[in-house]
Formats: structure tokens, C-alpha cells, sequence
């Protein structure tokens, strides 16, 4: 790994050196297997295929100034994976084996870790999708769960530069009662075209409202969104949209620095009061929004000033990086040392 410009590394998928898999057959899960192969075999008729018996996770390991390895809140992701497992049906994977699978894909990668300092980090992406096969509407006898890893680089190149946003009216990302409040792959996919739809216009991403009424901030693109007003830090509630660990975390910090907290429907027209405004997940940890754009009523909402993000949005980002690096002490007891 001598050769990779650690303070260059694209936020993308790179090969590295292993991944772990372990198969749920006859009612039980059998023995993680190690493989160097970024491929896997799929019976043609698996409902991962044909019916989305899909579900996946994103987390990330840091190298911290101590050369010590941290996994950021890992028991949420195995929480999520199963709540996520149990709305679309598929083998629940045991919190034990989450970890073990996970911490011993981190440790045999060691080497495709960032090194303090650059910006960057190890990416982990459980997945765990039907593989049994199935022609008929039902869910698998058989499950796959696959963690591999790859180094990413900071989401933002050059620091955290605020985007433009654009208002998305003609699309929903996924109905109340539906799986928005699940990580499964279906949910990406219906957001596709739209995102790249604002794309072509020049917007970063696309935030939806929901889906019954069209009047609220519902999901971000993939992320949750947050607004700053005054002395309070506010976040949808929804049927529809994903429990963002990262956004759980910002709460925290946010009550930590004294603000208040509310988690409820925002409307649209309240945009205009807010004086920042973000999106929060893995990914970016934050993505501070310049603007908001709403052509269908000719109205754009600005959060930035002098294009740059805002007080409060950046000390809440600092201070969760430092503390998912080691820099800070860890108050919460969200992070664990991979030994």
C-alpha cells in the first residue's frame, strides 16, 4: 500500500485484500468464510433478484494519532441491518457474529486503513440478501451475508464546501407505510432518476417531501436533513425516512453543546427561518446546503453566507470526527478499539 496518495483518495470503490461470508442454510447460519474474490455466484432465480430481498449497511474503521484502529457505533448498524432484515423478510443475522464478521474483515485489512491525518478511512459495507431461489412472491430459505471494505477518501475534497439543493415535487422516494424507514437497496434505486435528473442541472442532490401530503421535508437523497434555528437543531420525523445513525449522534452533541433538540415535521415554508440548513449520514458525516430551490413555486431558500458553512453545523461536524478518530474523549461509549 506504499503507493496510494493517501490525501488523494476518491470517496469510491477500491479492490482490497479480503472480504468475509457466511451462508444461512436449513434454519442457521453457518461459519464465516474468508475470500480474496470480489465476486460471488448467485443462483439465477434468487429472490434478491427478482423480489429486492435485499438489505445493506455502511459504517467506517479511523486510525487514530495512537496508531490504534476505531469502529464508530457498530451495534447500531447491526441493529438497523435487522430491522431492516425483518421488514423485508430476510434471515436476521446475530449481533455476535455482525461482530465478529466485521471486526476480523477490519483487522485482515489492516494495511488498507488511512493513516491519521489524511482525511480518509476504511469503509464497511454489510450486505445480506435472499440467495435462495424462488419463482413465486415469497421470501428465501436461503441468505447471504457478505462484509467487505475498501479505503475511502474525505467526501469533500479541499474542506466542506456547502451545495445547492434542489426541491423534488414530481417523485417520491418511498410511501409511508412502505420501506423508507429500512436500509434496502429499493429505496436507492427509486432515487436514481431524480438525482440525476437535478444533477443535470446543477444541483448536488435532491431532498423530498412526503409522500402523503406533499407539505414536509421528508429524506435528502440519501441522507437525513437538519435545520439550525436560533439555539435549536431540528430533523424530520417520518414514517418514510432511515434512522440516520450519524443524525442520532449529531442530537447528542447538539444537547452536549447546549442546544435544544426537536425531531418533527417541518414544513416547506419554514425553510425561510432557519439559518443553516445540512444533510447528515456516513458518507459526509455533514453536507452543508447553501440553498434550497423550488421551481415549481419560484422560491429559493438560502442557509450560507459568503459560501460557507455554518457556525454551528461545523463545530458539530468537528466534533464528531474528533471523536470517531480518538481525539476527543468518547462520552458516549460509541466507539470500541478493534484489538
Amino acid at each position: 500500500m506504499k503507493n496510494i496518495d493517501w490525501k488523494n483518495l476518491p470517496f469510491g470503490y477500491q479492490k482490497t485484500d479480503y472480504n468475509i461470508r457466511c451462508y444461512f442454510k436449513d434454519g442457521k447460519w453457518g461459519e464465516p468464510e474468508v475470500s480474496s474474490s470480489e465476486y460471488i455466484k448467485m443462483h439465477i432465480a434468487a429472490t434478491a433478484l427478482h423480489y429486492g430481498q435485499e438489505a445493506f449497511e455502511g459504517m467506517k474503521a479511523f486510525r487514530g494519532k495512537d496508531g490504534k484502529i476505531r469502529l464508530f457505533r457498530w451495534e447500531e448498524n447491526s441493529k438497523r441491518l435487522n430491522n431492516s432484515a425483518k421488514g423485508i423478510k430476510l434471515a436476521e443475522v446475530p449481533r455476535e457474529l455482525f461482530k465478529e464478521v466485521v471486526f476480523k474483515v477490519v483487522k485482515l485489512n489492516e494495511k488498507h486503513i488511512p493513516p491519521y491525518g489524511s482525511g480518509a478511512s476504511l469503509y464497511i459495507r454489510p450486505l445480506l440478501f435472499g440467495s435462495g431461489p424462488r419463482i413465486g412472491v415469497k421470501p428465501s430459505s436461503e441468505y447471504t451475508f457478505i462484509v467487505f471494505v475498501t479505503p475511502v477518501g474525505p467526501y469533500f475534497k479541499g474542506g466542506i464546501k456547502p451545495v445547492d439543493i434542489l426541491l423534488c415535487r414530481d417523485y417520491d422516494r418511498a410511501a409511508p407505510l412502505g420501506t423508507g424507514h429500512i436500509k434496502v437497496g429499493g429505496n436507492y434505486a427509486a432515487s436514481l432518476d431524480p438525482i440525476e435528473k437535478a444533477h443535470s442541472k446543477g444541483f448536488a442532490n435532491i431532498v423530498f417531501l412526503d409522500a402523503k401530503e406533499k407539505k414536509y421535508i421528508d429524506e435528502c437523497g440519501p441522507a437525513n436533513f437538519f435545520g439550525i434555528k436560533g439555539n435549536t437543531y431540528v430533523t424530520p420525523d417520518s414514517p418514510s425516512i432511515l434512522p440516520s445513525i450519524t443524525n442520532k449522534s449529531l442530537i447528542q452533541l447538539a444537547e452536549d453543546m447546549g442546544l435544544k433538540t426537536e425531531r418533527r415535521k417541518i414544513p416547506v415554508e419554514e425553510l425561510d427561518s432557519f439559518d443553516e440548513a445540512g444533510a447528515c449520514g456516513t458518507a459526509a458525516v455533514i453536507s452543508p446546503i447553501k440553498s434550497i430551490s423550488d421551481p415549481a413555486r419560484n422560491k429559493i431558500y438560502k442557509f450560507c453566507k459568503d459560501d460557507n458553512p455554518g457556525p454551528i453545523s461545523m463545530k458539530l461536524y468537528e466534533k464528531l470526527i474528533a471523536i470517531q478518530n480518538g481525539d476527543e474523549p468518547d462520552l458516549h461509549g460509541w466507539v470500541e478499539v478493534v484489538e
